[in-house]
């Protein structure tokens, strides 16, 4: 990527369309194809950049390059490691991070697989400590502690804790601070410039936006620490497919131009719906009257295309999702395709029978919204 297309003060849309490709090259591609290697022509010492394909591959370098310069555009000091899930990246930060005896702090309001994760850190002997997203409230926990985890918005309950203040805490007391920044994704937040040492995403969702990718990443600030999720990684080869990592790069280029559009439609969307009296507990950052608001607004650029509300009954919302012709039941998130769900059908989220996860793809803002009240009207019969 040219100095003017990386540099900081440069555009969203430029920055998405041009990160991570190579210097130009006569006859070659501008966006290189997936290499396909176990390993790599290797005489005499071991050194140079690509050696073994569970270590080093050239379509992972030229992804890293470009999520690096979304999540940290200007800076040189930011190691981007690419992961072959969300799970992965999530897993090679704490279980890189933390020993037998240290303690985290996660929230209790998280990802819903971060009840598991905690039943495996305990089994090493990590104690864990967990307090809700809201309020700062993980603020009570930090002394002693080795990593603040932090998933803000908090999926799928999009409550927002002030990033600054928690990495400013955590840091006086020693610890080291990651973000889940999946949600937001890098056009809506950025946290290693808020404070956080890592930034983790799952590339499944937002970042990529087709729902044909499993990926994720982690974006680091600490030579020392991005080592140690470096060598998680080798050990476990949590390592993504060269055409899931080459389809990740190409997905990222109309990045901003989703995200813009799933953002506005899901204000629209929030808004129709809060006139609505079957619909309770409505949430979305970008609601004036959100809970969330006003510190969203001091450290999101967007506020993300989930929206979430409950319904009176379990068997209304199910009637409700059935109705739906524009939104596919399903689990995941940020795709072009709006997507929603029953969340309580999982299990391990603490939230009402009635209560949905909406996330708004890329149709038409009226289509969309008429499809959603249609199918309100609908299902209340």
């Amino acid at each position: 990527m040219s100095d003017s297309a990386a540099d900081k003060g440069a555009g969203d849309g430029t920055r998405a369309v041009r990160a991570g490709l190579p210097e130009p090259v006569k006859y070659e591609p501008t966006l290189p194809g997936p290499v396909f290697a176990a390993h790599f022509h290797l005489p005499g010492d071991a050194t140079g950049p690509y050696k073994y394909g569970r270590d080093e591959n050239p379509t992972w370098t030229h992804l890293e390059r470009a999520i690096g310069e979304l999540e940290a555009p200007g800076r040189d000091d930011v190691e981007t490691l690419v992961f072959a899930s969300g799970m992965a990246a999530i897993s090679s930060v704490l279980f890189s991070q933390l020993r037998a005896g240290d303690a985290v702090v996660l929230p209790d309001d998280g990802y819903q697989v971060l009840p598991l994760v905690r039943e495996q850190l305990e089994a090493y002997g990590i104690e864990v400590r967990t307090a809700p997203t809201g309020g700062d409230a993980q603020l009570a926990l930090l002394d002693g502690a080795k990593l603040l985890w932090i998933e803000t918005p908090s999926n799928p309950g999009l409550d927002v804790c002030d990033v600054r203040r928690l990495a400013e805490a955590a840091h006086a007391r020693g610890a080291l601070v990651a973000v889940d920044n999946t949600l937001a994704s890098p056009l809506g937040q950025r946290p290693l410039e808020l404070g956080a040492d890592f930034a983790v995403a799952s590339g499944t969702k937002q970042l990529t936006g087709h729902g044909d990718v499993l990926l994720g990443y982690v974006a680091g600030t600490d030579a020392t620490a991005m080592a140690a999720v470096r060598r998680w990684r080798k050990v476990v080869g949590a390592i993504p497919g060269p055409m899931e990592a080459w389809l990740a790069h190409r997905s990222i280029a109309t990045l901003q131009l989703r995200v813009d559009r799933q953002n506005a439609t899901a204000l629209i969307l929030a808004q129709a719906l809060r006139e609505r009296a079957d619909v309770t507990g409505l949430r979305y950052p970008g609601l004036p009257d959100d809970p969330s608001y006003k510190i969203a607004s001091q450290q999101m650029r967007r506020y993300g295309c989930v929206v979430s509300f409950t319904l009176p009954t379990r068997a209304r919302a199910e009637r409700f999702l059935d109705a739906l012709r524009l939104v596919d039941d399903a689990t995941s998130f940020g795709g072009v395709r709006s997507t929603a769900e029953r969340r309580g059908r999982w299990g391990g989220d603490a939230v009402p029978e009635g209560f949905v996860r909406l996330s708004a793809g890329a149709e038409d803002p009226e289509d969309l919204v008429a499809d959603v009240l249609r199918a309100l009207d609908e299902s209340a019969r």
